[in-house]
Formats: C-alpha cells, structure tokens, sequence
C-alpha cells in the first residue's frame, strides 16, 4: 500500500500570461517559488511522522523545482526525477494562448491539437509513471507503509483523476491550482482517490 499525493507544480510566466506550456521547459517565477513552500506547509500539516517519505516529480524544470523546494522545507531527500511524469506535450500549440488557439483553429478549441500527444497515451503514461513511483518508494520502506509527494503538471494530473474515478472527476469547469493536488492510494493493481490537497 503506497499513499501518493499528487501536486502540481509552482507558477510560471507562462501560467500567468495565459501560455499552454506542454513540455517547453519553462521555470517557476517568483510567485511558483512560494507557492512551493505553502505547499510544503501544508503538507507538512497533513504528513504522518511515523512513515517515510519519498519525493519524486516530472524532469521539467517547474515541476523539478517546485519538488525541490518542497523537499528542502521538509528536510526530505531530493527528489527523483520521472520523465512518465511530464505534462502532456501540445504540439504546434505550445507557447500560445487561448486566443492565438482560436485565431488560428476557431472556437470551440479542437480537442486534438495538430501534434498533441493523444489522450489515452497520457493516461497510460501517467498510470505508469506513478506505478514506478510506487514502486520504487517500496523498494525503500518494504516492508512497511510508504508514502510520496508527486509533483508533476495540471493535465497529467486532471486525467489520473479522470482515469481514476471512471471520468467522475474532476470537473470539467474547474482548474487545478498551481500547488493544489490529490491524494490517491495505490493497493497492488488499484488506484483509489483519497481527497484534494487545497492551496
């Protein structure tokens, strides 16, 4: 049994001009750089002292550094680092807006952008990515419990959940905050969800 909570990463400037990011490797701002440590506060909060954990996150440079900076307010090794963990790549959208988007392909967006990763490839690689994480946390806590703090992106994250709760959650309206998350347990082959981490 392995509890991962899941958060995604700091803000960008890219977040905060509106920019679809994909894997363009864009670092966090200043304002990512204590959303990070926020979160690290409130897990913190929410960490059992009695059970080791590990930190592991995307090898993108704004989940890597948020993950870091998570680690060192915890006094927990560095993370490792996991390229099934990236966000979904956008293809010719990448370092646009949603108004570029409409520009250029109109409105409603189409769901499949010209050279996107297709959806069902990012949610196995996504299941992959955390089952490896699982995996190898136990490899460091058998035979007792583990724990993990996941730092990956927005749409990684949104379709785990999706796949998690049969297309139940999360909302289609709603936007994963940056430094908000999940917490899901993984119990051999089953993945369930525990709650959201709030920021």
């Amino acid at each position: 049994m392995t509890t991962l909570t899941l958060i995604r990463h700091g803000e960008t400037d890219w977040n905060r001009t509106g920019r679809i990011q994909g894997t363009s490797d864009i670092p966090l701002n200043d304002t990512g750089r204590q959303q990070a440590r926020d979160t690290a506060a409130i897990l913190l909060d929410r960490m059992d002292p009695a059970l080791p954990v590990a930190v592991a996150a995307s090898d993108l440079a704004r989940a890597r550094e948020t993950a870091q900076i998570i680690a060192d307010e915890l006094d927990l090794p560095a993370p490792h680092l996991y390229p099934d963990l990236r966000e979904r790549a956008y293809g010719e959208a990448e370092g646009m807006t949603a108004a570029d988007i409409e520009e250029r392909w109109g409105s409603p967006r189409p769901t499949d952008l010209p050279g996107a990763e297709p959806w069902p490839q990012v949610r196995r690689r996504a299941v992959r990515g955390v089952r490896q994480v699982a995996r190898d946390v136990r490899r460091l806590t058998a035979p007792g419990a583990a724990s993990a703090i996941v730092v990956s992106h927005g749409a990684l994250i949104r379709e785990l959940v999706r796949h998690i709760s049969h297309g139940e959650l999360p909302d289609p309206a709603s936007r994963l905050p940056n430094g908000g998350g999940y917490t899901i347990l993984i119990e051999r082959d089953r993945l369930r969800l525990l709650d959201t981490v709030a920021h």
